[in-house]
């Protein structure tokens, strides 16, 4: 058994958590409407991987799944609407996602960019009807992380709009987006769990060492699906990035020198939390999994 089917008690719990609270705020159900959209956008497959470290992480540190819901929910919220947004056709414009139709295609561009920004605000009200007790720690990690992902996309999308980057190599260019792109959302997501689930200051530290490399890894990895697999594999368009123009790990370091990359990361990541004990297992299963996916 992968860690994506032993994680679906966990994959359950936060779907669950979050369909009951969108039926409470009452944006409606029916088609058309905002809450449709939403759930659409949100509930429409996926691995929940942000969500399920996550809860992971706050078990790692001894914190209980229902501890970290609300957390989890805040982060897939957030990353959810990342998704709508980046597959707009003023961005990646990209008409298929998880195997189906984005949202845009589905329900129009007006409201995929409306549900987008519902998500992103609903996930901080998540946060703070969910724990009031430390939602104030919650809502800091989440709203920078949030601030960096979009950073990153500007990077990515834009190029060095302020000229910051033009004595940086091409691979720390690279670096300089993915941490903030991607990296920055899956950091927040291993704090805002180790966070809920009442971590000592060691225990942060070694779960922010371990969440920045599998950040960092799983943007190679995905660069490397981009290139290697095909469309039906991956769920989404394959080879864009190149055909783009964009910066990507197999260009700038190879194929072979992005696999060692991966290794290289892997490792960090499991060193980290090599302290935590048994209590750490299932991140370090993640890390593996991370590492070797195929979409």
């Amino acid at each position: 058994m992968d860690v994506v089917e032993a994680s679906a008690e966990v994959i359950g719990a936060v779907e669950g958590y979050l369909a009951e609270w969108l039926g409470r705020r009452g944006l409606g159900s029916a088609a058309g409407t905002l809450g449709e959209a939403v759930s659409y956008g949100l509930l429409g497959g996926g691995k929940r991987v942000r969500p399920v470290l996550c809860v992971r992480c706050c078990e790692a540190v001894g914190g209980k799944v229902e501890d970290a819901l609300p957390a989890a929910a805040a982060v897939e919220l957030v990353h959810a609407f990342s998704l709508v947004h980046d597959d707009l056709p003023a961005m990646d414009d990209d008409a298929m996602r998880r195997g189906r139709p984005t949202l845009h295609v589905h329900a129009g561009e007006a409201m995929a960019i409306l549900a987008g920004d519902a998500m992103q605000s609903l996930a901080f009200e998540v946060l703070v009807d969910g724990r009031a007790d430390i939602g104030v720690d919650l809502v800091r990690e989440l709203a920078g992380a949030t601030t960096g992902m979009v950073v990153g996309q500007v990077y990515d999308t834009l190029g060095d709009v302020e000229g910051v980057a033009a004595g940086l190599s091409d691979r720390e260019r690279l670096e300089r987006v993915h941490r903030n792109k991607t990296g920055a959302l899956l950091r927040a997501a291993c704090r805002m769990g180790a966070i809920s689930g009442g971590a000592s200051e060691g225990e942060m530290d070694a779960v922010t060492r371990y969440a920045e490399a599998i950040g960092l890894m799983f943007q190679v990895v995905d660069d490397l699906l981009d290139v290697e697999a095909t469309a039906e594999s991956a769920g989404k368009a394959t080879g864009k990035d190149a055909a783009a123009g964009k910066l990507t790990y197999p260009g700038v370091l190879g194929v072979a020198g992005s696999r060692a990359e991966v290794e290289r990361l892997e490792a960090e990541a499991r060193e980290a939390v090599a302290g935590l004990g048994p209590a750490a297992e299932s991140l370090r299963a993640w890390c593996g999994w991370l590492a070797r996916r195929e979409r």
